[in-house]
Order: structure tokens, then sequence, then C-alpha cells
């Protein structure tokens, strides 16, 4: 029988019930450990770990060393930490790309408005030069009524020209 796509299924009973987890915390976990990893202090650590590891497996005597020589389990060990570490650094960068690409959109939101906004004030700017074009000026003012006094004064001077 096949089932129809617009009908939602039926919700299947499982003996064992599937994990849940929080993405976020998740992410937030795995941000903490990649920072961890990438210090100063995690590279003394396992630099002392894997020293002690090594002098105690060439120094102690055979009954108690218990990963001779070719040591076979630190590799192990060492592996298997690097296959964690691997994803978790992965996981914190692509949290990391989705925090910058939303900075970067916001920024990019920003400059456009920027951008608006000093056009509108540039056009603004032309739009008062060409109003004030027309606007008399103080110096054309006085000019103009220097020009009418001395129409006067010489009017005053010679009344019977005109």
């Amino acid at each position: 029988m096949t089932t129809r796509l617009d009908q939602p299924r039926e919700i299947r009973r499982t003996i064992v019930p599937r994990p849940h987890y929080d993405p976020e915390s998740f992410g937030r976990l795995s941000e903490r450990i990649a920072r961890f990893l990438g210090t100063a202090r995690f590279l003394v650590y396992m630099t002392g770990f894997i020293v002690v590891w090594i002098g105690w497996n060439f120094l102690a005597p055979h009954f108690l060393r218990w990963d001779p020589y070719p040591f076979i389990f630190l590799t192990l060990i060492l592996s298997l930490q690097a296959s964690y570490a691997a994803p978790l650094i992965l996981l914190a960068q692509n949290r990391q790309d989705d925090r910058d690409r939303v900075q970067y959109e916001q920024d990019r939101a920003r400059n456009d408005r920027t951008i608006a906004d000093t056009e509108y004030i540039t056009r603004e700017i032309a739009g008062l030069r060409v109003a004030l074009s027309e606007v008399v000026t103080r110096d054309f003012l006085r000019s103009e009524l220097q020009q009418i006094l001395r129409e006067l004064d010489a009017k005053d001077q010679h009344p019977t020209l005109s």
C-alpha cells in the first residue's frame, strides 16, 4: 500500500527512543572545546601527557608498563582525540561563518542606508544651493542700495534734469 504525500505519517513506536539534543547547546560546547584546543595551555597539557606516557613506558619496570615501545595504545588515543577534535572544530568554524555572514549582511544593510542618507543630504544641499542662488545676497543688496543712493544724490544735485 502506498502512502499519500498529502497525509502525515503515522507515529512509529520504537523500542529505543531517539536521543534528542539541543543543537544550540551542542554548538556552544563544540566552540568551547575548539577554543580550548587552540590554546597554548592545551599544547602544554598534551605535551606533558605524552612525555609522562612515554617516560613511564620507558623507565618503569617491565611489569608496570602498559604500552611498550611502538606505543600503539598512545597512537590509538591520539587518533581518537583527533577524530573527535576535527568535527568539533569544523562545527565551531561553521557557526563562526554563520555569525560572520549575519554580521556581513547587517554591515551591508547599514552601508546601504548610509549611502541613501548621503545621497538624500546631497540632493537637499543641491536644492538649497539652487534656492539660495535666487535669494539676494548682502553684497548684491548693498551694491544696489549704493547705486540708488548715488542716483538720489545725483537728482538732488541736478533737480532740473528730471
